[in-house]
């Protein structure tokens, strides 16, 4: 016979190892034979489970499996995982790690298919608990909330059927009929009281988050693995580079601003480079200063006077970067200023970010020398020049020396028909910002683009690009506008970056995916700066679905998630209090106005009610009293009482055996009896008060009938005649009292 609880017990403790599991798998971290093996060894053995079959293994083949894999362990860490470990900071710490997890989900495989006692049940959920303490250092993502949720659910119904059936175990019950009526209510009583402790810990818990003090943050910023990067944004680039990241759909960054950005050519701006091979950008000749820390953390990079051109919009924004291995820091435009935690020192977030410092080159560049192994959080400040201004078009064509050292100049071997496309292309152009707009729009217009590059481009990829496939992507349109500009002698360099993005109106932010990766030109014009170009023709708007558009509430949720929760400090705290309490009072000025208001209504419906009933003003509140005087609320409390337990008599009278409804009953029995002057010791049992002595003698009969059948229901698992029980009920209040 199964003890009470079993199978509640067995689903709860198959889910809290699932959850376990699921939660390491899906971190991306593990590789592809491990996922599906520890997936599919879980799932079969819940199947195994739920048909009720014995554990596989024996104790003894269990242990020497794990010591077993304890032989292995050595050559798992030094050879297996290091060789799945990839572009981390820390291989060998890392390829212990994953070893480590290896170890845990191989044990965890073991244990299961050998459980047999309360004991290794308890075993196993150390080691579910274990792997999800392993998942929160693979991953910061908000999945992973999910899973803990689901965990934390799963861990209360393990313990709370596990004490069920140990409490059970040497005890005598009735038999419970396996998926019985009343099998089902009794695991829905269990599943609501497993929600409200869960629910309850996580409350209370939250709370304790949110309001304990935080005096440092980050830890997870720097100490999570990170296996793979996005590549690509690095001081050179290679043309198809570009292609290739932009077929991946990963977010990249996201980046606060309040609201849409007014700006014609807003961009996320990246590297600019000014060296071009013919199969490759880079930029060999910068000039790196390190920039010192001002007030509050600000990393100055560039003064407001140094800026040319007429400004036209000022952008304060938050960028939560993704690891990218890289140096690159992204930014709209040239930002003038940056705050973030680019240390990768430990202690305070506040610390950190005073011991951060950047590079930056005279192309405008920002690069963080401890490189991007960890997301990032950084805002900043950008000032945004007029993006075409009309009078750049008599700006002066005398270039600084190092403008046209940098920006001029060419490969070696430059086939003379991109110069000759170039002049025929400008023919009719006066000035260099109408020339560079001719050559924007020519490459828009006429040639097209694509992701899927055809042909053999052979030791010329900018010429097979212009006069054979007239197809590509950015960094060919880029590049191809910017060598047709130096060979007209305007300075020109390629800038690589992103895409604003999706803009999420929901959050307030631009969701940045490695798909928006992006070259353009920025072209040089004295007094007005460098002016943005992108002749690279629009891949097509792609609407809005309902996936998409329930993207933007996870995004949301992603997005509060790392900025309240993972990057939760001192200084969030404060923020939240003020908020907190600014809120509060606007929530009690509106509650006090609006009860103010209702008074008021009240007050005037109320005279004018008077006014026109000017004979029964009196009346009303002289009656309501009356009524209560009469009816008073203790009797309206007993008769709610009464006619509660009378439809509950009703509604069970077809139900069978209810325990519960006996017990109440039998308690109104008792409240009746205590007003005639009988009360029952609480050291009596229901049948030794029942033949005692002492009780009037009509009531005698009903109440030894009365608790023979209570007991049988409550104890002996009879069927409760629970009409019978009323009728003796109604007999005992209905009897005479004695004089």
């Amino acid at each position: 016979m199964l003890l009470p609880a079993e199978r509640f017990y067995r689903t709860a403790l198959f889910f809290l190892v699932l959850t376990s599991t699921l939660a390491l798998v899906t971190t991306g971290k593990l590789d592809p034979i491990t996922t599906s093996l520890a997936t599919t060894a879980v799932l079969y053995k819940g199947y195994r489970w739920w048909r009720g079959y014995p554990a596989e293994l024996r104790q003894s083949v269990a242990t020497r499996l794990v010591v077993a894999y304890l032989l292995f362990f050595p050559l798992d860490a030094f050879y297996v995982s290091r060789n799945l470990t990839g572009a981390v900071g820390n291989s060998a710490l890392y390829a212990a790690l994953l070893a480590s997890v290896h170890f845990l989900l191989f044990v965890t495989a073991v244990r299961l298919y050998s459980a047999v006692t309360d004991r290794d049940a308890l075993f196993l959920a150390m080691l579910a608990f274990a792997g999800v303490l392993a998942a929160a250092v693979f991953t910061i993502d908000t999945y992973f909330l999910v899973f803990f949720l689901i965990f934390l659910l799963s861990a209360v119904s393990v313990f709370l059927g596990l004490e069920i059936r140990r409490g059970a175990a040497h005890a005598i019950f009735p038999k419970l009929e396996s998926r019985s009526g009343h099998e089902k209510r009794f695991h829905r009583a269990l599943a609501l009281a497993a929600l409200s402790v869960a629910g309850g810990a996580v409350l209370f818990g939250s709370i304790l988050f949110f309001v304990f003090p935080r005096f440092s943050a980050g830890y997870f910023a720097h100490a999570n693995s990170q296996p793979s990067f996005m590549s690509g944004f690095s001081d050179n680039v290679e043309l198809g580079q570009i292609g290739e990241i932009k077929k991946n759909s990963a977010i990249v960054m996201r980046v606060r601003t309040g609201s849409p950005v007014n700006y014609p050519l807003l961009r996320w701006r990246g590297v600019a480079m000014s060296n071009f091979d013919g199969h490759r950008w880079f930029a060999d000749a910068r000039s790196r200063g390190t920039n010192r820390p001002t007030r509050e953390g600000w990393i100055l990079l560039a003064e407001r006077s140094e800026l040319e051109g007429r400004p036209a919009v000022e952008i304060h924004f938050t960028i939560w970067l993704e690891p990218t291995g890289s140096e690159v820091l992204f930014a709209p435009f040239r930002p003038i200023a940056l705050r973030g935690n680019f240390s990768t020192e430990g202690g305070s977030y506040d610390a950190s970010v005073r011991r951060s410092y950047l590079y930056s080159d005279d192309a405008g560049s920002v690069f963080n020398p401890s490189h991007n192994y960890a997301p990032v959080r950084y805002e900043g400040i950008s000032i945004l020049p007029v993006a075409r201004p009309s009078e750049a078009r008599t700006a002066s064509t005398t270039y600084p020396e190092e403008i046209r050292t940098l920006y001029l100049q060419l490969p070696s071997a430059l086939d003379p028909r991109i110069s000759q496309l170039a002049r025929q292309i400008t023919g009719a152009a006066s000035n260099p910002l109408d020339k560079s707009a001719a050559l924007e729009a020519y490459l828009r217009g006429n040639f097209a683009y694509t992701l899927n590059l055809t042909g053999n481009p052979g030791k010329d990829p900018l010429a097979h690009f212009l006069f054979e496939t007239r197809a590509g992507h950015c960094e060919y349109f880029a590049s191809a506008m910017t060598v047709m500009l130096r060979t007209l002698k305007i300075p020109a360099r390629v800038v690589n970056g992103f895409l604003p993005g999706e803009y999420n109106s929901l959050a307030g932010d631009y969701i940045v995916r490695a798909s928006d990766a992006h070259s353009w030109v920025e072209a040089y014009f004295p007094g007005y700066g460098w002016l943005v170009f992108d002749p690279t023709p629009p891949a097509g708007d792609s609407s809005l679905d309902l996936l998409s558009k329930m993207g933007l509430y996870v995004d949301w949720f992603q997005l509060n998630w790392n900025e309240w929760v993972i990057n939760y400090d001192f200084s969030h705290q404060v923020v939240l209090a003020r908020n907190v309490r600014q809120n509060s009072v606007d929530w009690t000025g509106i509650l006090r106005t609006k009860f103010r208001q209702f008074q008021e209504h009240f007050l005037r419906k109320l005279s004018a009610w008077q006014a026109s009933h000017e004979n029964l003003r009196f009346v009303f509140p002289v009656a309501l009293v009356l009524l209560l005087v009469i009816l008073r609320f203790e009797w309206i409390r007993k008769s709610a009482r009464w006619l509660f337990l009378q439809w509950q008599v009703k509604s069970a009278a077809t139900q069978g055996n209810n325990p519960l409804l006996a017990s109440r009953l039998y308690a109104e029995l008792l409240r009746v009896l205590e007003k005639r002057g009988y009360s029952r010791v609480v050291t009596q049992t229901p049948r030794e008060f029942a033949y005692a002595s002492g009780l009037q003698p009509e009531l005698v009969p009903a109440i030894r009938e009365f608790t023979e059948l209570y007991v049988q229901a409550r104890f002996g698992d009879k069927p409760c005649d629970s009409l019978r029980l009323r009728a003796l009920l109604d007999e005992v209040r209905s009897a005479p009292r004695p004089r």
